[in-house]
This record gives structure tokens, sequence and C-alpha cells, in this order.
């Protein structure tokens, strides 16, 4: 099989932008002429061996960036939106879209965009009221997505809150837990802590200084918030330079975001990054063993693991999703090539849906995607209890995967076949862009297929996919 050849001419370009260089300084360096590097930033010659290893030698560049990054997400959410019915026949080929996504991501993101607000658009209108109740005309996206869409593509890692996490949760020591840390970083503000009897998980009132926590909740969620509370109070100045650089386009998108900071600084001190990936890799990603280690829930732990990318010391890239009983995805990320819709839910096939049927299980798949890729899943329910008789209980569904190539590193992966291809199911992500043609749970046909239909058969579905 001939060598897979790599070309990153959009990680070069941000590189040499990156430390401010020539495209002549930049070629010195790496040790080429200058129509070579030329070549090679614009995607008409792959990054060879040699270029390779003065990036990693000149720069300290961790070479797996060089082949990870925005494209494949770029792809698959491109692929997902020119699957909306509205461009009917219009589906480009896969390769030129990898093409747009390589050498034009720029673009890419604002086609993206543009879709995105035509949908906003169109859910407007839909909703006569609520449109001729508005002054403003101008399309925004949801918040919500704004924001979901910035962790996404920063691969969920946010370098500068990490670490700052990872700071103080060193302060841990001496028979201090992270609990007692929080405490003291509260106490020191002048805020005093009060457990209470109440739905809400965590109230803070800035005129009296008093942070209630909720005494109905898991321990892990009170640590949980506790942090949090620390995070937006200790961290701000950094939380808010975070958000300025994101250049979000609402007041509401920034507020959202400052939460989900604050969460993920709570999550990084909770389970500081090297500490983390050190008992990680020790007990196989054990998620019980590590819940136990680190004192959070299941959830928490496998949400961590799919952010252990930082560059130079990463961990295993998992993606991770969280569903609800409709099959609608709250929370979804991949550091894999594996990526979720952007629109409706996920695909019926994997075995987070039936996670629900076999509480506090886990359940293990091996499954294989359209493109070939091969991934052990996990799946386990983390039904959240209200606390009290009669208070509304939260379902949802868990999964945690990675590519099979990584399934040594799983002790979930003991005592599975991964060399038998038959052990592998069938999966998708999204019905309009999956290219299966006997998929039994296919609920629309896919748009880059022709169908044909016979009134005189029906087989498993009232159509053939050719």
């Amino acid at each position: 099989m001939a060598p897979h050849k790599l070309y990153a001419g959009t990680k070069l370009r941000e590189m040499r932008a990156r430390f401010g260089l020539t495209q002549r300084e930049f070629a010195a360096k790496l040790g080429v002429s200058l129509p070579y590097l030329n070549q090679m930033e614009n995607n008409n010659r792959p990054v060879s061996t040699t270029v390779i290893l003065a990036l990693a030698q000149e720069f300290g560049l961790d070479v797996t960036e060089l082949s990870t990054g925005d494209s494949a997400r770029l792809v698959s959410d491109l692929r997902e939106i020119l699957a909306d019915p509205v461009f009917a026949d219009v589906m480009p080929p896969l390769a030129d879209l990898r093409l747009a996504a390589s050498n034009a991501p720029a673009l890419a993101r604002a086609f993206i965009e543009l879709h995105r607000s035509y949908r906003q658009t169109h859910e407007r209108l839909a909703s006569l009221d609520e449109a001729l109740g508005r002054g403003d005309s101008r399309v925004q996206a949801s918040p919500w997505d704004e924001v979901r869409d910035f962790f996404h593509y920063c691969d969920n890692y946010i370098d500068a809150v990490d670490r700052a996490a990872e700071s103080f949760a060193s302060q841990a020591t001496g028979g201090r837990d992270i609990r007692a840390v929080a405490l003291a970083a509260l106490a020191s503000r002048g805020i005093r802590v009060e457990m209470t009897e109440m739905e809400q998980l965590r109230r803070y009132d800035a005129q009296t200084r008093v942070l209630q926590i909720s005494s109905r909740a898991a321990p892990q969620t009170q640590i949980f918030q506790l942090l949090l509370q620390t995070a937006l109070l200790q961290q701000d100045k950094l939380i808010e330079a975070t958000l300025d650089f994101a250049r979000f386009q609402s007041d509401e998108a920034r507020a959202i975001a400052k939460i989900g900071l604050a969460n993920y600084f709570a999550g990084a001190a909770l389970m500081p990054y090297n500490a983390f990936l050190e008992v990680a890799q020790e007990v196989r990603h054990d998620l019980e063993l590590l819940s136990a280690r680190f004192d959070a829930s299941i959830e928490q732990v496998a949400h961590r693991l799919s952010t252990m990318q930082r560059p130079g010391n990463k961990g295993i890239p998992f993606f991770f999703v969280r569903v609800d009983q409709a099959g609608t995805i709250t929370k979804r990320h991949s550091a894999t090539r594996l990526q979720f819709a952007r629109f409706g839910g996920a695909c019926p096939l994997w075995n987070v849906h039936r996670a629900f049927e076999t509480p506090r299980q886990f359940l293990r798949q091996l499954a294989e995607t359209p493109d070939g890729v091969r991934y052990i899943n996990l799946a386990r329910d983390v039904s959240k209890p209200g606390g009290s008789f009669g208070a509304p209980v939260r379902r949802f569904a868990i999964a945690l995967g990675c590519e099979v190539r990584h399934a040594d590193k799983l002790v979930y992966a003991d005592s599975l076949d991964v060399t038998k291809a038959s052990a592998f199911e069938p999966i998708g992500i999204s019905c309009r862009i999956c290219e299966r043609k006997t998929c039994h749970q296919r609920s629309v046909p896919p748009l880059e297929r022709q169908l044909s239909i016979n009134t005189d058969q029906r087989g498993v579905l009232p159509y053939e996919v050719n």
C-alpha cells in the first residue's frame, strides 16, 4: 500500500503567521526553497518527512497536529448542510469538499454560517407571531449553537483555562482535597458557603456574599458547583479575555460561553490534566476507577476524557456524546474522525440508545462508519434523580468511543474480537448523508443516491437505493 501523503497547507500558513515569519524566513528555517514552501502551503505538494522533522526541531511542533484539526469537522458539516433539500441535486463530490475544507477553511466556515442563517430565517418565518414581534430583522445564529461550535472547533480543549485549573488544583496537597481548596478560595474572598435544601443546584448572592449549594445534590455535583463559582470569581479576567478572543455575535452567546468556560475550569480542576491522564493510562480508561479516584461522576469523567488534547501530551482521541430519550444530542464532541450530526438526532444503531433499557450498566459496541473507520463505543445511562419524591428525573445516556486501533489501551475492549470484521455493527451519522443501501433503520433516503421504486415489491424499505 502506498504511503499516505500529508497535505497541510493551512496548518503551515497558520504556523508561519503565528511566529510572524515571511515565507522566505520560514523556508530557510525548514531547509527548503521558497517555491517548494509555496507549493506546500497551497497544497500542491505534500509535506515531506524532512519538513516534518524540521517543524518538530525548530518549532517544537507536535507533528500529529498536522494531520488533525478542523478539516474532518468541516467536511462533515458541509456534507450535512448540502444534504438539506434546499440544495436538491447539487451535492458536490466528496473530494471537492475535502479540498475546500483543507485549502479554503475560512470560505467553508462562511458557507456553514450562511446556511445556519438561512435555517434561522426559515424557522423565524415559520413562527409568524415571533417574526412580526421583532423589530430587528438581522439574522443571528442561535446563541447555544454558536457556543457549541466555539468549543467544537477549539477541539474542546482550552489551553489557558485548562492550565489555570491545573495550577489551582495543585494546592490540594498535605491532606487538603479539592473541595477544601475551593472552600478556602471562596472564604478568602469573604464568601460564606451554605448547604441549603433547595431545587436549584447553586445560588450566589453578590450583595450578601453568600453561596448556597443544594444539599440534595450528589457530592460530586456539589464539588463541581463550588469549583464553578470559584472560576467565575477567581478566574474572571482569564475567562473574559477568552471570550474577547471568541468574538461572539450576541450578549446571550457570550453569557452562555462564560458558563461553559467556568464549567470547563471546574472539570479541569477536579481532574487536572497531567494527573488525570497518568491515572487514565494506568487503569486503561476504566471510568468507574477514574470516578472513584477523582471523586467525579461517570459523565464528568467521560466528558473530561474527550478534552485530553493538549499539544505535546495528548491522550486518546475520544468522541463523547450525550442524548436524551428522544435521541436528541444535548452534548457532543469528537476528537476523532467521527463527527456528529449538527441537526437532528444520533444514528439509531448506536448503542447509546439502548443504554436507557439497561440502567447503570456499561454497553460495549464495535461499530463501523460508512467510510470504513472502525470504533469501539461505550454507552451508559446517566439519569439524574430530582432529589425528592415526585421531583422530575432527568434522563440521559452518554457514549464514549475511539478508533479501534486504541483498543489495547481500553479495559472495555478486553474479550472483544476486534480482528473479526463481522463483529462490527454498521452505524452512520445522518440518514441524508449515509450511503448505506440496506439499513433497516433508515428514516429518509440518502440525497446522493438515485432511488428505484417498485410498487409490486416491498423489502425492508419501500424503495431501493441504487
